[in-house]
């Protein structure tokens, strides 16, 4: 059976791109349910309101919201890249999509004060965005794969992709330890190494791949009349 092709200005490829947006989109809106409406005396002061779990809260909102925003983000770069969609792609992003969606629920965990501290609720959460991102790089570097015509990588180029795409996963993974020897807050301070060791990991990355480049071949010289 062949696989379904959704050329870039049909129909089918612009109701497919909608229905992963739309994902994303409804993902960031069920963030707002884990919020809980504090009493009416909560309002009384910004000390009063902090009391009353809200901080927490709103802590767990931030991290999730910028996370799926960036996944949104990534799934939006790589399927741009693409002149078509098909059905491998499709499967992909749905995959993709059910671990995006599962983050609200696992913010749950690690953003209500009496469970935030405990291993179990990181470490959910931690898989969660670690699975999510490695789906998210099989997106991307089958984008690559597409645009592989135009922009060949040797194998040593996959590679260092490969590399960089693990950096994230890695980060959360790895505060799943830290969240069992010493409580889950200590192990968000973890998630704080994404902000120098993501840029940093893209850049030498870039490099990396810039420098192994093949040499475009030597054009010959005419020969002299």
């Amino acid at each position: 059976m062949g696989r379904d092709l959704y050329q870039r200005e049909s129909s089918g490829y612009d109701r497919a791109l909608g229905f992963f947006d739309a994902i994303y989109g409804f993902s960031l809106t069920l963030l707002i349910a884990n919020l809980d409406a504090p009493p009416a005396e909560a309002w009384q002061s910004l000390d009063a309101l902090l009391a009353h779990d809200v901080g927490n809260q709103l802590f767990g909102f931030l991290i999730s919201f910028v996370v799926i925003a960036a996944f949104w983000r990534v799934n939006h770069r790589a399927i741009d890249r693409l002149s078509t969609i098909d059905s491998r792609v499709i499967l992909m992003n749905i995959i993709a999509a059910g671990l995006v969606i599962f983050i609200p629920f696992t913010t749950q965990g690690i953003s209500d004060s009496e469970t935030s501290d405990l291993p179990l609720p990181l470490a959910l959460y931690a898989v969660n965005i670690a699975a999510a991102m490695l789906a998210q790089s099989v997106i991307m570097f089958t984008a690559r794969r597409y645009d592989e015509a135009a922009h060949p990588l040797t194998a040593r180029q996959w590679g260092i992709q490969v590399l960089d795409a693990m950096v994230g996963p890695l980060v959360f993974l790895g505060s799943v330890p830290v969240a069992y020897a010493w409580g889950g807050d200590t192990a968000k301070f973890c998630w704080l190494l994404l902000i120098v060791l993501g840029p940093l990991s893209a850049r030498l990355a870039q490099r990396a791949t810039a420098a192994l480049a093949p040499e475009p071949p030597l054009e010959a010289e005419p020969l002299a009349s």
